[in-house]
């Protein structure tokens, strides 16, 4: 989930950089310093907003730069186990499909996808249930769920595991056409008409 998170900094303001306004100097030294990072506690850092640097700064001896108190907030991104996401298919291949949620591409392994034999068609860039013939291709949406993170701390590389294995998860028509299967089988049990829902109607 994205979250902003408070921070305090000190920024260093060289000398080169006195004649500029202290706030962008500020914002350019934070940003080259967060931004692009991954923590294990704050997960992925996407952007640093909300900056207000103090104008009473500090002088070090022999180093002619001022060092300033720097409030901020991020704006991160921090996959949590078991939370469910929806994502765009960017990358198929032969192990799995790469799902972009977020700032990331989270693995959607061949084995989490569905409950099928799983074949790969590199011809055609997707992915095919043997039984079901239910298709995966890249710009496809799809609903997961978050099954493992791993954050190197302070490093710019991380690996996210996602299923699809689990009832109302996968490929987003998928889910669709199963949801009318469960009300076509409850309206032959009661005998009475399923309704209809927005989407279907707008289908």
């Amino acid at each position: 989930m994205f979250k902003l998170v408070t921070l305090e900094d000190t920024v260093r303001i060289p000398p080169k950089k006195f004649g500029e306004p202290i706030e962008k100097v500020g914002y350019e030294q934070l940003r080259e310093k967060y931004e692009g990072l991954i923590d294990e506690e704050l997960g992925y850092v996407v952007a640093v907003t909300d900056i207000q640097v103090s104008p009473v700064g500090k002088i070090i001896p022999g180093d002619g730069a001022t060092y300033h108190k720097a409030l901020f907030a991020l704006l991160t991104f921090r996959p949590i186990i078991q939370e469910v996401v929806e994502g765009e298919v960017v990358e198929i291949a032969e192990f799995g499909a790469f799902v972009r949620i977020g700032p990331i591409d989270a693995l959607l392994h061949v084995s989490q996808l569905i409950d099928d034999f799983i074949s790969y068609d590199e011809k055609q860039g997707v992915l095919m249930g043997k039984e079901t013939r239910r298709i995966l291709k890249t710009q496809d949406h799809v609903r997961v769920r978050v099954t493992a993170v791993s954050l190197g701390g302070g490093g710019s590389s991380g690996k996210v595991g996602v299923t699809a294995r689990q009832p109302f998860l996968g490929k987003i028509e998928w889910i669709k056409k199963d949801i009318e299967k469960i009300r076509s089988a409850e309206a032959e049990k009661t005998g009475k008409k399923p309704k209809e829902t927005g989407e279907q109607r707008n289908e």
